[in-house]
């Protein structure tokens, strides 16, 4: 018997054998004119008043403070406080609190590293409770406009 030499399997050659002679219609641009876009057909108002309402969710958002710890290495764990305003002197606060309750901080410049939320305060420990406080006790930001994040 004769053997034939088999060619090894390639696929344009496979999709070419296949579709030889064959072609795809032209789509008729002409034919998309007729379409009618729903959403351009909202009235200008509507537009806006959506506008303003995500505006002021944002603004909402951004005052509230988000007071988190997070787990380092064993009993290790840093907390941190995001959404201060940024008029207030961060470094002054950070003193005050790194003295008052003896642990050590940072102010991080989180939008240097990506992550767009402005300066973020860090301290050493599970500080939560202490920062509220502070933030409170001072008058810094309202009570109900802080976020405690984390476990117990």
């Amino acid at each position: 018997t004769r053997r034939t030499r088999t060619r090894p399997w390639h696929p344009t050659r496979s999709a070419r054998s296949v579709y030889r002679g064959f072609s795809f219609p032209r789509m008729d641009l002409d034919a998309l004119s007729g379409f009618k876009d729903p959403i351009a057909a909202l009235d200008e108002e509507d537009a806006d008043k959506a506008a303003a309402a995500e505006e002021q969710d944002a603004r909402a958002k951004a005052e509230i403070v988000h007071i988190r710890v997070q787990q380092r290495n064993g009993r290790k764990c840093i907390t941190t406080v995001q959404g201060l305003n940024q008029d207030l002197d961060l470094k002054r606060i950070l003193k005050v609190i790194k003295k008052q309750h003896c642990c050590n901080g940072t102010v991080v410049d989180a939008d240097a590293e990506g992550k767009n939320m402005g300066e973020v305060l860090q301290l050493q420990g599970d500080q939560r409770a202490n920062v509220n406080k502070f933030l409170v006790d001072n008058e810094l930001h309202p009570a109900d406009k802080i976020k405690i994040h984390g476990h117990g």
